[in-house]
């Protein structure tokens, strides 16, 4: 079995789920999760495919992803040069004489999971659930997890995130936290939950693709668990259960081990006003009703509605500006997050 016949992306609405997944697979001993790499729209669109590049960029390319890996996504140190050195050896190894940034990146991969003496790679950005074409086009083989998420609860977690760095993510900067907090609008992320669902269904009958929700994940961890393993030809180890807990917008991490059912439902008991949960439900609600989400039955507040509606071109403005360097080409992201 090649390389590429063991590729696992983790995909979706949901952070919160890719990143549980992140810590469960990492239990097993032939499964290792990549880093948010965000290779697919930041570092690379659909018009460099097969494009040869230099010498030059590929090193910058792997020095890039060698910063995410080795150092994180959102923390301090964003001076990629550090890694230079080891991404020239890096490129050096890619015995072909033309590399495009395809080829970086399937080596980059292959190589992260030889040095860690495991071999089955998997990589959970999230926004993939936006590129699953090119990925089938580059790894026919890849199997794909597609983490659903109830996006109330989602809401909560995207209200809170930027407290990570009170909650035990010291890692995060303060532009990173004040660029999330720009990000979060109710009606921004009902509407991005809707474009990930609909980017999904595309691929609802392929079998390539397993649709999980992150709330039967943490009702029955090793039913779900066990399914995810036999979709990705893998033996279900029990270590997967001894997951602590981490990551979460709202609580602190803990060593605690196991799954909190509760996680599910956090959005019920506050952190979200009414107009917040309506605005979503109007927006998600043939989504939800679907992938089997119960619809509230409230009332908003005419005048929080008017607010967010008021407010709403602005925060587009200011998370635009503020997540500009975060795509490759920019009409191309927003086309795939709002079509």
């Amino acid at each position: 079995m090649s390389f590429q016949d063991k590729l696992i992306f983790i995909v979706g609405n949901s952070r919160s789920g890719t990143t549980m997944m992140l810590r469960i697979f990492n239990m097993h001993p032939q499964l290792m999760v990549l880093n948010e790499l965000h290779f697919f729209e930041q570092l690379w669109s659909p018009e460099d495919k097969g494009k040869i590049i230099s010498k030059e960029e590929a090193i910058t390319l792997a020095a890039k992803l060698l910063l995410t890996q080795r150092i994180g996504y959102m923390t301090h140190d964003q001076n990629f040069s550090q890694f230079n050195e080891e991404a020239t050896l890096f490129i050096n190894e890619i015995c072909k004489p033309d590399v495009t940034a395809e080829d970086v990146f399937h080596y980059f991969m292959q190589r992260e999971v030889a040095l860690h003496g495991k071999t089955i790679i998997c990589e959970k950005t999230p926004q993939n659930v936006f590129y699953l074409s090119e990925i089938f086009e580059l790894y026919p083989n890849a199997k794909v997890i597609n983490m659903v998420r109830d996006p109330r609860a989602i809401l909560l977690s995207q209200k809170n995130k930027w407290n990570r760095r009170n909650l035990g993510g010291d890692y995060m900067t303060r532009k990173e936290a004040l660029r999330l907090r720009i990000n979060y609008h109710p009606i921004t992320l009902s509407k991005l939950w809707n474009a990930a669902i609909h980017a999904a269904n595309l691929f609802k009958q392929d079998k390539r693709v397993l649709f999980i929700r992150f709330e039967d994940l943490l009702e029955a961890p090793e039913t779900t668990l066990r399914s995810i393993c036999k979709h990705i030809e893998v033996d279900f180890d029990s270590n997967m259960l001894n997951i602590t807990q981490e990551s979460s917008s709202i609580e602190k991490d803990s060593k605690e081990i196991g799954f909190k059912k509760e996680r599910a439902s956090n959005w019920k008991k506050g952190g979200l006003n009414e107009s917040e949960r309506w605005i979503c439900q109007k927006i998600c609600k043939s989504n939800l009703l679907k992938n089997n989400y119960e619809i509230e039955n409230i009332q908003p507040n005419i005048f929080y509605i008017a607010f967010y509606l008021i407010s709403f071109p602005i925060k587009i403005m200011l998370a635009l500006l503020m997540n500009l360097n975060r795509m490759k080409n920019i009409s191309e992201t927003l086309k795939r997050r709002l079509r």
